[in-house]
């Protein structure tokens, strides 16, 4: 397992929020004109959704994983309305201003985690060396956002890690259906903590939903614009086949809008891939080498 250090910073509203970082290359051999890579995970999700990413790549590129607010070991919001992508960005754009990235990033983001991208290209466009979109794009799905809305913040305490997978399979062996038992509870792992009662408990504060569920709460800004900011970047977006967030539709009129945009379908899988499966591994691959073309000789 590849080492790293767990680090935190702060949001504006006082809140220490945490990530995981996995060492470059380093100086001596290039770290400072080699991106880093920053990973962004979906809604209910924190660091460990990118372990085995991390693991693989870490060494040759510096891998940051975060947590955003309310989840894993990042402080939960006093203000559960506060659990929104707007304040996720300015949380995100604390972040980048301490990290003072030499060479900027390559981002990573699996559904709200590449929302978070797209807003992030068009404030801070400068800094990104590239991006890969996970099952996400400008526009989502009702039917996949009706089942999120139904899900998030509804699971109780399990006594044991296979009632934790089982709990996990009954919402979401849709999206992974061939999975096996030992697929369940290596998810669940990255989704449940164990507490203080030695129960396992979902690892993100359950208020996240309330923002989902106010009156309008599905409402956002248009990021149709935001994602033609990534025009001039290396650009993948991978789809699960069966997914009910990200439409084939939505996903063509992105290769439309950007044809240079690599597109990987991931057969049998629905919202999101978990970026392990082969196509979707071979998709981070041929990115990071696009990004790697266009660093400049040392």
């Amino acid at each position: 397992m590849a080492a790293y250090e767990d680090r935190f910073w702060w949001s504006q509203d006082n809140l220490r929020l945490h990530y995981r970082d996995y060492p470059g290359p380093g100086a001596a051999l290039g770290d400072d004109e080699r991106p880093a890579i920053l990973c962004i995970p979906g809604l209910t999700r924190n660091a460990r959704d990118f372990e085995s990413i991390a693991e693989r790549l870490a060494g040759e590129w510096r891998v940051i994983c975060v947590e955003l607010r309310g989840r894993g070991e990042s402080a939960y919001a006093k203000d559960p309305m506060t659990y929104v992508p707007l304040v996720y960005l300015q949380d995100l754009i604390a972040l980048l201003d301490e990290l003072k990235l030499p060479a900027g990033f390559v981002g990573i983001g699996t559904s709200l985690g590449g929302i978070m991208l797209m807003l992030l290209a068009s404030v801070r466009g400068e800094q990104m060396a590239g991006a890969l979109l996970n099952d996400i794009g400008p526009d989502i799905a009702p039917e996949g956002l009706e089942r999120i809305k139904t899900n998030v913040g509804t699971s109780g305490p399990q006594p044991t890690w296979v009632h934790a997978a089982r709990a996990i399979e009954e919402m979401q062996k849709v999206v992974y259906p061939k999975w096996k038992l030992q697929d369940w509870l290596r998810f669940a792992k990255r989704l449940y903590r164990l507490n203080s009662q030695g129960r396992m408990v979902l690892d993100y504060d359950q208020r996240i939903a309330e923002p989902l569920r106010a009156p309008g709460g599905e409402a956002g800004v248009n990021l149709w614009p935001t994602f033609e900011a990534m025009r001039n970047m290396p650009l993948a977006l991978v789809r699960g086949a069966v997914s009910d967030l990200l439409a084939p539709e939505t996903a063509t009129q992105m290769q439309e809008r950007i044809p240079t945009m690599d597109f990987t379908l991931v057969p049998g899988v629905g919202h999101a891939p978990t970026l392990e499966e082969p196509p979707a591994a071979a998709a981070i691959d041929r990115l990071l080498a696009q990004v790697l073309a266009r660093v400049p000789a040392v």
